[in-house]
């Protein structure tokens, strides 16, 4: 029975790659002369710390960051972008956190919006994705084609996998 799997995933080695970037950039900058400023990411946890001496910093910091990960191929809907604070002595920082996996609920919207078309398709949650299996490969691809049209509707990046026949 022909199947494959809806993920939402991101190559890390690519967030670290844009990361790196958006460091040289910063360092390069003009208006970041002489200033306090950081920015790290952690592969294990997947999240991105910035730390800036000012807000309009924090904020230039963010945008050459989302340009950075866009150039490297990485959707700004995976991007959980936190609340900035200050971290004392007069430095701003913000935390990103990089999401791998669907989450329950969105897999359950997916799943509703696959059940809703009413193809003859089957669809299950499998850890953090979602198996979608079905008698004919076309039956598949058009469930691939309605997702892919609902993208805006579900707010998070998704891939298709796993292909089977």
């Amino acid at each position: 029975m022909p199947s494959f799997d809806i993920v939402s995933e991101v190559n890390v080695q690519e967030v670290d790659n844009a990361v790196n970037q958006a460091q040289k950039e910063i360092q390069s900058r003009y208006d970041f002369k002489g200033t306090k400023f950081d920015i790290s990411f952690d592969s294990k946890t997947t999240e991105i710390k910035l730390n800036a001496d000012a807000e309009s910093r924090l904020e230039s910091m963010l945008d050459i960051l989302n340009s950075k990960l866009i150039k490297r191929g990485i959707e700004l809907g995976s991007v959980d972008v936190g609340k900035r604070e200050a971290a004392g002595g007069m430095m701003m920082k913000q935390t990103l956190k990089i999401k791998q996996g669907l989450e329950q609920d969105k897999a359950k919207q997916i799943i509703k919006a696959i059940k809703d078309s009413k193809l003859k398709v089957e669809a299950q949650i499998q850890d953090k994705q979602v198996r979608v299996s079905g008698k004919k490969i076309d039956d598949l691809q058009e469930v691939i084609a309605l997702l892919k049209g609902q993208l805006g509707q579900l707010k998070v990046p998704l891939q298709f996998i796993n292909m089977r026949s």
